[in-house]
């Protein structure tokens, strides 16, 4: 890694430190994060996805996602509302995922109080991107030594208060600036990174 948290890969382009040289985290950092997503779907996989993050890195969920999508059916919340306990006693015995009672019961929680979201909100889209900082809220320029300091935002502190509220669970604070480096609300690339100006 250079001085400003980036590295240069086989290619020749400066990335984000933190994708390192692993392909598939490479190609996670170019055509993901940070891409806004306004899919339903999508944006309640990541939720769920950081939720079960929690105390692991990221590179381990991501190299389970397909198998995560699998038992989960895609993360359809209407039907992961309907799991009942058979549901979860077949996913705890699934070694392909992460097997933590506490993440797939929460899962099945968020599924429903998304139901309830999308009812009173339109769309999970307009209730999350609601949350989205305005540009004067963001520091005009991103360093390694800046990024390294924001594991959390006033607006992902606002975001993870309502949901708890609302009776999501694995929502943190720092969980929900996760997600919204993710799915693109914030543009958290480093300055010089090849996908700073494109995310």
């Amino acid at each position: 890694m250079t001085d400003n948290g980036l590295i240069t890969g086989s290619d020749g382009l400066k990335r984000c430190f933190w994708c390192g040289s692993d392909d598939q985290y490479i190609r996670y950092h170019d055509e993901e994060w940070g891409k806004p997503v306004h899919d339903d779907i999508r944006l309640f996989e990541k939720i769920c996805l950081e939720g079960f993050q929690a105390g692991l890195s990221w590179l381990t969920i991501l190299r389970k996602r397909e198998n995560f999508r699998a038992a989960f059916d895609g993360f359809d919340f209407t039907k992961i509302a309907e799991y009942d306990d058979d549901k979860v006693n077949l996913l705890l015995a699934d070694k392909a995922i992460v097997r933590h009672r506490g993440k797939i019961e929460a899962t099945i929680n968020n599924a429903n109080r998304a139901l309830e979201l999308i009812e009173e909100k339109g769309s999970l889209s307009n209730y999350f991107w609601s949350f989205k900082p305005p540009a004067t809220a963001r520091p005009q320029v991103i360093t390694y030594d800046i990024l390294m300091h924001m594991s959390k935002s006033p607006e992902s502190i606002a975001l993870s208060k309502d949901l708890k509220n609302r009776g999501w669970k694995f929502v943190g604070a720092t969980t929900a600036y996760a997600f919204m480096q993710a799915m693109g609300m914030v543009n958290d690339h480093i300055e010089d990174c090849c996908k700073h100006s494109v995310a």
